[in-house]
């Protein structure tokens, strides 16, 4: 099979056009977890079977986590991203997905069931902006913070034009945040780490002020993670004396793409599918994402 499998057949449309989702001659599931109005058979309610949250004994909450509503990047439902977090004695959970809110529901819906308290953000793709082209991690804080990034991914997906393709205006971005939004420099496509790679220290910390000066000294927070490479150290300590620097908090977070170490290789595969490759074309050209789990606090005390 190649991916590009052309037309579907007659039958096929017609199948799906009459809303027969499964083919003649297959069990169909008790729900294929469709929420659209369109579908008949629902997701049912989520239960976390009576199971309690472990006790924490590092205090830690991750505040970076993509789940399969990442399209093509994350490799775990909410669901699963909750139960582990309450396995690994969180105290909180923070769903980041990028440009938009498609899991929340999801999310808080075992978070409820889990007792487990909740941040909401998203990981926003900037491109044509004043900074340069990357992402832009933004955390809501609050109601307020939550209906002004909503407003502005909606907006920005109505900018775009196409479904995919999106247009922020990062002034439109800066005036909307008013200090309901905390913002951390993010992953390797953040711009202040992009900066450090591309730049070293001086670019990054052109970079961080820039943000600083759009959102505010005491909404931004640097950002760390170690997912197990042999530059995780180095770059981690060029960013923590950026912070220190600039006298800003720094914030260590998994930024996971899946939930447990036994969910790597499907997250490998999807990210090869996003790549248009073969698992093996692309492992050479993949981010890291060995390590790029959710993780307890004792494990983060560790690596850090």
């Amino acid at each position: 099979m190649g991916w590009e499998n052309g037309p579907p057949s007659w039958a096929e449309m017609e199948r799906v056009l009459s809303g027969r989702l499964v083919k003649s001659g297959r069990e169909e599931p008790d729900g294929d977890g469709g929420d659209a109005p369109g579908w008949t058979r629902k997701r049912g309610e989520y239960s976390s079977g009576g199971a309690a949250r472990c006790a924490s004994v590092v205090p830690y909450a991750e505040l970076h986590a993509h789940s399969a509503f990442s399209f093509l990047d994350g490799a775990a439902t909410p669901e699963d991203l909750v139960e582990e977090a309450a396995a690994l004695g969180l105290n909180a959970l923070a769903l980041t997905d990028h440009n938009g809110f498609y899991g929340v529901v999801r999310f808080a819906e075992a978070a409820r069931e889990w007792g487990m308290p909740t941040i909401f953000g998203s990981e926003l793709t900037l491109t044509d902006s004043p900074i340069g082209d990357g992402h832009l991690l933004v955390l809501a804080r609050g109601q307020e913070g939550y209906r002004r990034l909503s407003r502005q991914i909606a907006a920005a997906h109505l900018a775009g034009g196409t479904k995919g393709q999106l247009h922020y205006d990062l002034d439109a971005l800066t005036e909307a945040a008013g200090g309901h939004w905390q913002i951390l420099t993010g992953c390797r496509k953040g711009h202040v780490r992009h900066a450090l790679e591309q730049g070293g220290p001086e670019k990054a910390a052109h970079a961080l002020r820039e943000l600083i000066d759009r959102f505010g000294h005491d909404r931004v927070s640097v950002e760390l993670t170690h997912h197990g490479i042999p530059t995780d150290d180095e770059r981690n300590q060029a960013l923590a004396e950026l912070a220190r620097a600039h006298n800003l908090p720094i914030v260590a977070t998994t930024a996971a793409h899946f939930a447990r170490p036994d969910q790597r290789r499907l997250a490998m595969a999807i990210a090869a599918v996003g790549n248009r490759q073969s698992l093996d074309a692309a492992v050479g050209h993949l981010p890291p994402l060995g390590g790029a789990h959710l993780r307890s606090g004792e494990e983060m005390a560790t690596l850090f």
